[in-house]
């Protein structure tokens, strides 16, 4: 099939292209997000393959259909980015990656644990300028800390085991529990009770109508005042400005997040010789105890192999069956 390619990055190329040799699928990478603006650059192409920050909405994926597009190739697991309605009224199938490397994005999520515990972020700088002092660096022991765990799924599980391993007691909460996270000994409790009695709380469920904004003023209430928390998943889950009033209260202690609601004209560029115009996300950049990354949970060459591994078969699939087994079906 012949794939536009779209928010193209180098790391991208090189996982794609060592596997296209076995498959020999046209792919053309563009830099470009798709976009109503740039829509138009996939003419002539059977397949869209996109990101987390494009944007597929109904004027897109009508614009996608008028081109002759037929298939929508997410590399992702999140597909909250597009209209599944409008591509199944355009009769557009639509593939995702559900799972390349739960590893990474839950050992993330333990590296913003550790480093907001220990603060070894603030500790490098102040060594390299021969700052020895410990002032301002007193961090605890992650032994016999509670943490809860919101979504157990493929990462959350992850999640959950290495938490264990540190000696830490966990609770979850999931719409539908997973009976292997319950034989490793963690304990499903109501919403309300995980947030009320945990130390640390880290989000890994998806972004659905069900639990955008789900981390609100009311929940952040429900919390143990000065409780960590971290998101790893969807920025859609946590209402920002609640998060920053809970953090200015101190109900939050520390905050971890690689992503944000507002990440799509942010996240992937280097924008380090502008100012930022997001007065929310410059605002977070304020405070001490809040460590972002730019979405790179998932960056690891494991995941990077898996995710053009599944969707490049995904492709393929489509191409030979007219389906495939990662295909979203919508309501």
């Amino acid at each position: 099939m012949k794939l536009a390619f779209f928010s193209a990055k180098d790391f991208d190329r090189g996982a794609f292209d060592d596997y296209n040799a076995r498959k020999g699928h046209e792919i053309t990478y563009l830099a470009a997000h798709l976009n109503e603006e740039s829509v138009g650059l996939a003419a002539g192409h059977d397949c869209v393959c996109v990101f987390v920050n494009d944007v597929l909405n109904a004027a897109v994926i009508d614009g996608l259909a008028a081109l002759g597009v037929k298939l929508i190739a997410a590399r992702s697991a999140g597909f909250n980015h597009i209209d599944l309605e409008a591509a199944k009224r355009n009769q557009i199938a639509v593939v995702r990656v559900p799972a390349y490397s739960p590893f990474a994005v839950a050992e993330h999520a333990v590296a913003m644990i550790l480093t907001l515990n220990r603060k070894t972020h603030r500790a490098y700088t102040r060594v390299r300028e021969g700052n020895f002092a410990l002032d301002g660096l007193l961090g605890f022991d992650l032994h016999g800390k509670t943490i809860g765990v919101i979504g157990t799924g493929k990462i959350g599980q992850v999640f959950a085991k290495i938490m264990l391993g540190f000696g830490c007691e966990v609770l979850a909460y999931d719409v539908a529990p997973n009976f292997s996270v319950r034989e490793m000994g963690v304990s499903y409790q109501p919403l309300a009770d995980v947030l009320r009695k945990s130390d640390i709380v880290s989000l890994h469920c998806p972004l659905l109508a069900a639990t955008h904004h789900m981390i609100n003023a009311d929940t952040l209430a429900k919390m143990k005042p000065g409780a960590m928390l971290i998101n790893t998943s969807r920025g859609g889950l946590v209402d920002t400005p609640a998060v920053i009033e809970a953090l200015k209260s101190g109900q939050v202690g520390a905050l971890g997040l690689d992503v944000y609601e507002e990440e799509a004209e942010l996240f992937f560029e280097d924008l380090s010789s502008q100012v930022l115009q997001d007065d929310v996300f410059a605002r977070l950049l304020t405070f001490p105890n809040v460590l972002i990354t730019g979405h790179q949970a998932f960056f690891t060459t494991e995941a990077l192999q898996g995710i053009a591994m599944t969707t490049l078969d995904n492709v393929s699939e489509f191409e030979t069956t007219g389906d495939s087994k990662n295909r979203i079906r919508g309501k």
